[in-house]
């Protein structure tokens, strides 16, 4: 058959049931080895038409039971060369486009992964474990090669940024009094690391990158790389590193906390103390007006059970009372920073879990804060007084007393703040 002929005669036949299969197994053999003609293709449970072909191709009687075929590719190169004057590499970019390189596509990205995590290691932040265990998570489990394949790759160097802003200096929870104050609005941080207001609204590749090293770096979940999915959980890790999403929805609760000054916001911490009523401040109120605590001594709880219970029971009669809810918010270190800053002390705890061993840990390193009633000795006594759930999540150290984090790890078991309330209201009450 003349060439002008094959050209007239069109690739209608290889569109055909008979053909589908076949190239498709073709073209995925060859864009896996680069092309090479070498081995052979198979069908499994091969159709009558499958079946015609392949006799075609090889020349050799095929039975209708076969449940497998297989065509040696340079028996189909030269089949289709013979009949179509083009070999398989040709017929196949002629029908469905070129063929891709995967070995070399392989081998781009492979490189291109290299050099992303060669730059955000240049990171002054790549040697702290949490930054290390976070790039070695994203490496793992997928996250790495999306971010390549999709171009995101810049959302790497981009995300180490707004750490080393947020965490830099060694870590920001050892850092100074006067740092510790500062708070960064996200559209702020944002612009600044990567020239966009909006990269880090909820649902963006970067924040999930950043969120994913800061639950890393307070150690929040066993496995440090689940984001809450809560908004309360996600704006706690925010603020955890002196970010904010609204400085509206950050706050703190108070009790008998007083305050000098001669604002609007001061007047009403001043009658709620008068009446011995809880009293919340958001992050607003206290950058908007200068708030100095007029208490010289500070007590600060957990759990908004302990704050209840003392405004029930002492009233305005109480010492001044702080309750973190959790992990203390932007407003709660901006308010307790001031207070240490205008001389007050303060006296700190939370629960007896890995989880408040960090919270008072960072209080001391952040504010030098005073542990209140949190020692081996006050964990052992309540862990007798009733049933406990198990300690979960990753454990943690108490570098005011050594002993706790070892009774607590022998043990195994939590004890909450209101185990304890009898005596924690004892000590709010003023003498």
């Amino acid at each position: 058959m003349s060439t002008e002929r094959r050209e007239d005669h069109g690739y209608d036949e290889l569109r055909g049931e008979g053909w589908t299969r076949l190239l498709a197994a073709a073209r995925r053999r060859l864009e896996r080895t680069g092309g090479a003609l070498d081995g052979d293709i198979g069908l499994t449970r091969p159709s009558d038409a499958e079946r015609r072909t392949v006799i075609g191709i090889t020349g050799r009687y095929r039975p209708e039971t076969a449940q497998r075929l297989a065509v040696p590719l340079r028996d189909l190169d030269g089949y289709l060369y013979d009949r179509y004057g083009t070999g398989l590499l040709q017929t196949l970019g002629r029908l469905h486009g070129p063929l891709r390189d995967r070995p070399a596509e392989r081998a781009d990205e492979e490189s291109r992964r290299d050099q992303a995590l060669k730059s955000v290691r240049s990171s002054r932040l790549a040697g702290q474990g949490w930054f290390a265990a976070w790039l070695e998570r994203i490496a793992a489990d997928g996250t790495l090669t999306r971010l390549v394949r999709r171009g995101d790759a810049p959302l790497l160097d981009a995300a180490a940024r707004v750490l080393e802003r947020l965490c830099g200096d060694g870590d920001r929870r050892t850092g100074s009094q006067e740092r510790s104050s500062v708070v960064l609005p996200l559209p702020v941080l944002a612009e600044w690391a990567t020239g966009d207001t909006k990269a880090l609204v909820p649902g963006t590749p970067l924040e999930q990158l950043v969120l994913r090293a800061l639950a890393q770096r307070v150690g929040s979940t066993v496995d440090g790389a689940v984001v809450p999915r809560d908004r309360a959980g996600r704006r706690a890790l925010w603020e955890s590193a002196g970010a904010i999403a609204d400085d509206l929805a950050s706050q703190v609760l108070v009790l008998n906390i007083g305050a000098r000054g001669d604002t609007v916001v001061c007047d009403w911490l001043r009658d709620a103390a008068g009446f011995g009523i809880p009293f919340r401040l958001t992050l607003h109120q206290l950058a908007a007006d200068p708030v100095v605590p007029a208490a010289r001594t500070i007590f600060v709880c957990e759990n908004p059970a302990v704050l209840r219970a003392a405004a029930g029971e002492l009233k305005d009669t109480g010492a001044a009372l702080v309750c973190t809810e959790g992990v203390p918010s932007a407003a709660c270190h901006k308010l307790l920073g001031d207070a240490v800053r205008a001389g007050a002390r303060l006296h700190w705890r939370a629960d007896f879990d890995w989880a408040g061993l960090r919270i008072t840990a960072d209080a001391v390193a952040r504010h030098g804060a005073h542990p209140w009633r949190m020692t081996a000795a006050d964990y052992t006594a309540a862990l007798g007084e009733g049933e406990s759930t198990p300690l979960a999540g990753p454990p943690a150290v108490s570098p005011w007393d050594p002993r706790l984090a070892l009774a607590m790890e022998a043990s195994g078991s939590t004890v909450m703040e209101e185990r304890i309330l009898p005596a924690l209201l004892s000590d709010l009450t003023r003498t």
